[in-house]
């Protein structure tokens, strides 16, 4: 379970920072989120996984630690929230600037190489 567990925070963290690095605003957004999932679900495992754990000490003979699960809690929160406002940052840069691009300008298109110039002339 730890396994796999990991393999899907690995995931989650490398296709966020693939998001992250390209050029538009929407992914760059939706990668900012994917980022903090992988880093909510790290939190989460830091509690130890555990099946049938008790949240209250006492109840049973294994408990989870119920203070990595408020802060993922906490962390889900603020990630909404910090996701709404980049969102709307999105959109009113779009609607400024023309284009969703990260740093607000079109990029040129690529021109014919020498060697692709020579061999059509």
């Amino acid at each position: 379970m730890e396994a796999t567990y990991a393999f899907c925070v690995g995931v989650l963290t490398t296709c966020g920072f693939f998001l992250v690095l390209r050029g538009r605003t929407f992914t760059v957004v939706m990668g900012l989120t994917l980022l903090s999932y992988a880093v909510n679900l790290f939190l989460f495992a830091s509690g130890r996984l555990k099946l049938d754990g008790a949240a209250v000490l006492g109840q049973s003979s294994e408990y989870s630690d119920p203070l990595p699960q408020a802060l993922v809690l906490t962390a889900i929160v603020i990630g909404f929230a910090m996701t709404a406002f980049l969102v709307i940052l999105a959109m009113r840069s779009r609607a400024d600037q023309g284009n969703d691009h990260v740093d607000g300008q079109i990029p040129a298109k690529p021109t014919k190489s020498v060697a692709q110039s020579k061999r059509n002339s």
